[in-house]
């Protein structure tokens, strides 16, 4: 049977063919976007890991300064030995703060609430929490002076200068800075282990010269150490982390070498605002223990100039660390097809 030319059919062939390439249009589910139109970042792996590592080395270093404090005898010598824990405080409640930041702002992009003004705000907050509890930690045990207000003060200030350090979206690079600035500062604790035998082979002797001598290279040593741990860290977290978004996603674009540079220079980084934090904040105490004889004096701009020197030394020798051992993962550059095919035949 034929189809008639005034049918159904033929009425159906002469009607127009939607156009394809356009996409159709749903006005019941209004398309939404992140603030900045980019997906959300990636997490960063370990991040309660850190968080409680980070917070144990800050009770640890509030500990030992306590014990140090309570067992001198009042007076000038406990202000002295405040003044000596004090950067360790500081650089152990940045690094807390920012490893219990990232876990928090983590949960928070689990939830799907990933917006940068609510990242960096909850970021500042749980820093805030923990500069909190450490500062009544502080005035709960010590006792009640002026350099107790001042160690509170610094370190709740610490930690919330380093909750805002996890508000940068990048996260597996905060988490990279976090392990290596906190491996760092325990390599530091333990190498003091290791300074009496190393004064010795740098040739102290009973001369004023040969002990500033021998105390330069054994600070020297200890710097650069310092900045190969800290870029070594750094290299192996974001390798972790590279691994880790590779297996959730095969498409997710790998970290570049600007991730690198900053992941290793971080904790030379950190121990600079932490300097700046000490000479701000805790310039009451420091000034308290440099006006209680010349030598005091003389000892604190020497142990601030070190701790100047150190930061930079850890900031550039982390910096190349990371980036040498990120360059020799990288293979080949590969021949471009275009230039063999443009050569000209014989």
């Amino acid at each position: 049977m034929t189809k008639q030319p005034g049918g159904s059919s033929a009425a159906e062939s002469e009607q127009p063919s939607p156009v394809t390439d356009e996409a159709p249009v749903t006005p019941d589910r209004p398309e939404t976007a992140p603030d900045d139109g980019s997906p959300g970042p990636p997490p960063a792996p370990g991040a309660p890991a850190l968080a409680l590592l980070a917070l144990g080395w800050l009770a640890a270093m509030l500990w030992s300064t306590r014990e140090a404090i309570h067992s001198a005898a009042a007076g000038v010598t406990a202000i002295s030995l405040s003044a000596f824990a004090l950067p360790g405080v500081i650089s152990a409640a940045l690094v807390a703060g920012a490893a219990f930041a990232l876990f928090g702002v983590d949960l928070l992009a689990r939830r799907g609430r990933e917006r940068a003004t609510l990242r960096f705000v909850a970021a500042v907050a749980t820093g805030l929490l923990v500069g909190l509890a450490a500062a009544f930690a502080v005035n709960l045990t010590y006792a009640d002076n002026a350099t107790t207000n001042v160690i509170a003060g610094t370190t709740a200030a610490a930690a919330i200068i380093g909750g805002a350090v996890a508000g940068a979206r990048t996260a597996p690079v905060v988490g990279a800075v976090v392990a290596a600035a906190l491996g760092t500062l325990i390599f530091v604790v333990a190498f003091s282990r290791a300074r009496d035998p190393l004064f010795d082979l740098f040739g102290a002797g009973e001369t004023q010269e040969s002990l500033l001598n021998a105390a330069k290279w054994v600070s020297r040593t200890e710097s650069l150490l310092a900045g190969l741990v800290a870029g070594l860290l750094a290299f192996g977290y974001l390798t972790w982390a590279r691994r880790r978004a590779a297996r959730r996603d095969p498409a997710a674009p790998a970290l570049r070498w600007p991730a690198y540079l900053l992941a290793g220079a971080g904790p030379g980084l950190l121990l600079l605002v932490a300097e700046v934090i000490l000479r701000t904040g805790g310039r009451k105490l420091l000034d308290l223990a440099s006006a209680l004889s010349e030598a005091d004096a003389v000892a604190q701009t020497s142990l601030g100039t070190s701790r100047v020197d150190n930061a930079i030394w850890v900031l550039f020798v982390g910096a190349l660390t990371a980036m040498v051992a990120f360059g020799r993962t990288l293979g080949p550059a590969p021949r471009d097809e275009d230039e063999t095919e443009a050569e000209p035949a014989d």
